[in-house]
């Protein structure tokens, strides 16, 4: 993945569990427009989040579609959450490089059980986006988590 650098500096987040973002807050309708494209994604079910506060919309995997392996999933079959309208940021797993890539160019930062050794580096906070353009970075982003936890399609060949 080709990333560009985020503008300006990171938002504040909190430094433990409950992981939120607590500024720079995307607007409502960037969260419906990515909720609405990530809904929309094939292999899911959409529903509350395993372990993440009530108001979280979760995207979880049809069981026969999840690749396995711990590192693609946030709980279960859950691979991304999008957070309450009060905070807009997600969690998601994403692959090892896909990580060090968001981490470097600013879209986001390791969950802090992550950061402690106590789940994969694969699950990382993504920040909420604050207009359109990052809305379509967010939304690759999402598309890769996807890809990361889906089984890929086998060839009838």
């Amino acid at each position: 993945m080709k990333l560009s650098p985020r503008s300006g500096p990171p938002p504040r987040t909190g430094p433990a569990i409950p992981h939120q973002q607590l500024d720079q807050n995307a607007p409502v309708e960037l969260q419906e427009e990515l909720w609405r494209r990530m809904s929309s994604l094939s292999d899911i079910t959409t529903g509350p989040s395993g372990i993440s506060f009530a108001d979280t919309r979760a995207l979880h995997l049809r069981p026969e579609s999840a690749r396995p392996g711990a590192e693609r999933f946030l709980i279960g079959t859950e691979f991304a959450h999008l957070h309450g309208p009060a905070d807009g940021s997600l969690h998601a797993c994403l692959p090892y490089d896909v990580v060090a890539e968001v981490i470097e160019k600013g879209w986001g930062e390791l969950h802090p059980v992550a950061r402690d050794g106590l789940r994969p580096t694969t699950l990382v906070m993504l920040f909420g986006p604050r207009d359109p353009d990052e809305l379509e970075i967010i939304w690759q982003l999402v598309q890769v988590s996807h890809d990361f936890a889906i089984t890929p399609a086998r060839s009838d060949a």
